[in-house]
């Protein structure tokens, strides 16, 4: 089966306004997801609504590794020359609340080569997270051996991965893959949440950005 993920991410959050919301979702849906999937280490790619949380829409982008957008591919036939539809509605002219980030994957350390061909999940939550930098070592380590673990196990959460930011703020982004948009309300994942006394020594220091955690709908591919 193909590669649909590597150790790279590439995620474009964004508001549109209702009156151009139609023909937006048309033109990435036709020519930007196409487009960017012809370049060399993009892998896979998908578009999200949000049910909870903003900004509204998200396009994620499954890369190699993070080093694929410092690539002349990348660069010349897609930042560097945008096509005139681009130009004439892309985010950055009628989005708000514009974000783009990329990221490079930190846990896990090696993913396993059948999750490596898996599809863009039906829900996403995530969540977009700094620290304070005196605890940043303890948050890494309670976050990858205490906190995830435990969601790992709740009926509907399909995976988690961790990331940090190579371009763009906050530094951490935490993606959990759900079945259903619900699984972070069921009393099993409430159950998780408190379950550590780690975390409650953890979770003050932590800094959600706005909108931050979200949970997001796959509205593309459908």
């Amino acid at each position: 089966m193909a590669k649909t993920r590597g150790t790279g991410l590439l995620m474009v959050w964004t508001d549109i306004d209702s009156e151009f919301e139609a023909e937006f979702n048309r033109w990435y849906d036709e020519e930007q997801l196409p487009r960017l999937l012809e370049v060399p280490g993009f892998l896979s790619a998908g578009r999200y609504a949000a049910v909870k949380g903003a900004p509204k829409y998200l396009a994620m982008y499954e890369l190699e590794d993070h080093n694929v957008l410092r690539s002349t591919a990348y660069l010349d036939t897609v930042k560097y020359q945008p096509s005139p539809q681009r130009r004439r509605i892309g985010t950055s002219r009628i989005g708000r609340n514009f974000l783009r980030n990329a990221y490079r994957q930190i846990f896990p350390v090696h993913t396993d080569p059948i999750e490596q061909t898996v599809e863009m999940a039906p829900f996403l939550q995530m969540g977009r997270i700094d620290v304070s930098a005196s605890i940043e070592e303890e948050f890494n380590a309670w976050y990858n051996t205490a906190y995830i673990p435990g969601y790992l196990a709740v009926p509907g959460c399909l995976g988690a991965r961790r990331f940090v930011a190579v371009e763009g703020q906050p530094k951490y982004l935490t993606v959990y893959e759900f079945e259903h948009a619900r699984v972070s309300e069921s009393e099993a994942w409430s159950r998780a949440r408190v379950s550590n006394p780690w975390t409650r020594r953890v979770h003050p220091h932590l800094r959600h950005d706005e909108g931050s955690p979200g949970v997001y709908q796959r509205v593309y591919p459908k």
